[in-house]
């Protein structure tokens, strides 16, 4: 067999970080990790190839090369996937979808002549099989979460590695917590299911023998789920592979606020080469975080939690989210006072959404207030239901957030709040190579010479000279990070 494994366009959005990219001459921020693992369980005689369309062009002598196309995607690249879809239509080549995406919405996509939904380790198997036998069968699902401690090594070697800014790697799956509205437990399960350390560390060796260096997603949805496997087993053999490698590596991922209840682990994370977590802050409005279960986060002093994370050497990008029927209009106040008190640079505001099979989507259907589906998007202004605050007082509210921690002067003022609390690892040395000369220049000319905002730009670059030159490298990362959510929200650059 001949398969072609297609990822869709990732639009402009918070997340991809396409106007970040261009002052380090990378194409997309993080590959496909789910596509290149499934190429992994593929039969090895099998040939295979990859397009991202984030990093190059899908050719129609690719499709036709093909006796299958495999394709993964999430809400928010569905645009991309109907172009892929209709194009492999018109050429009459087969395909094979699985993936968030298909898994929630498989009865969108009658042309898909096969789908492979839920744990491709459960159902690709069934596939494969009744393809070899002859009578492949078009949906394939089930209700189980696989254990994945037999998951391979994910087909690294067919990326374009010098495209993207970081490599990705997956630990665990599942989510021990029931916030209402995600849609992360009816995906992959309340059950922590975690690799081996042995499978984790063969995955740093293979990027490491693909001569990879730099930074690595863990990609996790809350990579502290299972605690004591991560704290007794896994990170100190991490931090030992680190140790005699001679940290050719650093980690960002994803994680819940009470890893700031163990100094032990966060101290263990950085020693590691962990450099920054994001956390779902959602809102400091105690009566929100109850109506969407997010109980973890309840009865806390979430300020001081963050900066003992941030004392302990991780930065902290968070989530947050306005829209909860218990909001008042004072929420978008309260909302940015908390943001640019925490020091969190990268704070990823959002407007509530209902994703299909949550409980939030459940109880909003009860009420009959759904109006359309998820887009995905976090920087549509989109909302799929009715919401309790007056709609238009709300988009002007979190237009208001928005424009209030992303304009030059609070933004830069942030980050200055951050300076002061974060207490850097130096366990992890820093590197500097063209990328990132390159970089420096070109936020310099771009940042600091054409945007209006250029002012803000050099007193922070100085007060940084002065305060804590040795977070230089990230203060010149902030700033172009700044520019990418300034352009996304159209926000003055």
């Amino acid at each position: 067999m001949k398969i072609l494994l297609v990822y869709p366009i990732y639009p402009d959005s918070f997340w991809n970080f396409k106007h970040a990219l261009r002052f380090i001459s990378k194409k997309a921020a993080v590959p496909p990790l789910g596509l290149i693992t499934v190429s992994a369980m593929l039969p090895t005689e099998w040939e295979k190839k990859l397009v991202d369309m984030n990093v190059a062009p899908l050719k129609t002598k690719d499709i036709l090369w093909a006796d299958y196309v495999f394709i993964s995607a999430m809400h928010i690249q569905k645009e991309s996937v109907n172009t892929i879809i209709n194009e492999c239509s018109k050429l009459g080549v087969k395909m094979v979808a699985g993936g968030p995406l298909f898994t929630q919405e498989y009865d969108s996509y009658p042309k898909i002549d096969h789908l492979i939904l839920n744990e491709a380790e459960l159902t690709l198997p069934l596939f494969l099989n009744d393809l070899k036998e002859g009578h492949p069968k078009r949906i394939y699902k089930t209700t189980e979460f696989p254990e994945i401690t037999s998951t391979p090594v994910p087909d690294f070697q067919l990326l374009a590695r010098s495209k993207y800014a970081f490599m990705n790697i997956q630990v665990s799956r599942g989510c021990p917590f029931s916030c209402e509205f995600c849609e992360i437990t009816s995906l992959l399960g309340h059950k922590v299911r975690m690799k081996t350390t042995k499978q984790i560390l063969n995955e740093l060796d293979k990027l490491y023998e693909l001569k990879w260096r730099g930074n690595i997603f863990v990609v996790d949805d809350n990579f502290i789920g299972n605690k004591n496997f991560i704290k007794y087993e896994l990170l100190p053999a991490m931090k030992e592979w680190m140790q005699i490698h001679k940290y050719p590596f650093t980690f960002n991922t994803e994680a819940t606020i009470n890893l700031s209840d163990d100094n032990e682990l966060m101290k263990l994370m950085a020693d590691t080469g962990f450099m920054s977590v994001f956390i779902g802050i959602e809102t400091p409005e105690e009566n929100s975080l109850q109506e969407c279960n997010k109980l973890q986060n309840k009865n806390r002093d979430l300020l001081q939690n963050i900066k003992k994370i941030q004392n302990a050497g991780m930065q902290v990008s968070g989530g947050f989210i306005i829209g909860f029927d218990s909001d008042s209009s004072s929420v978008f106040q309260r909302q940015i006072d908390f943001i640019q008190q925490s020091g969190i640079v990268s704070a990823m505001v959002g407007l509530l959404n209902a994703p299909k099979n949550t409980k939030l989507y459940d109880r909003l259907e009860a009420e009959d207030r759904l109006t359309t589906e998820v887009t995905g998007s976090n920087t549509d202004l989109s909302m799929n239901f009715v919401p309790r605050m007056n709609y238009n007082e709300l988009i002007e509210g979190y237009k208001r957030i928005i424009s209030e921690i992303y304009t030059t002067k609070p933004y830069y003022k942030r980050i200055r709040k951050l300076f002061l609390n974060y207490i850097p690892n130096n366990t992890t040395p820093f590197k500097l190579n063209l990328a990132k000369i390159k970089a420096l220049i070109k936020s310099i000319f771009i940042i600091g010479v054409i945007n209006k905002g250029r002012g803000d730009y050099w007193k922070f670059i100085i007060w940084t000279l002065f305060m804590r030159p040795g977070l230089l490298a990230d203060a010149i990362e902030y700033s172009i990070y700044g520019y990418h959510y300034r352009t996304v929200y159209g926000l003055r650059k």
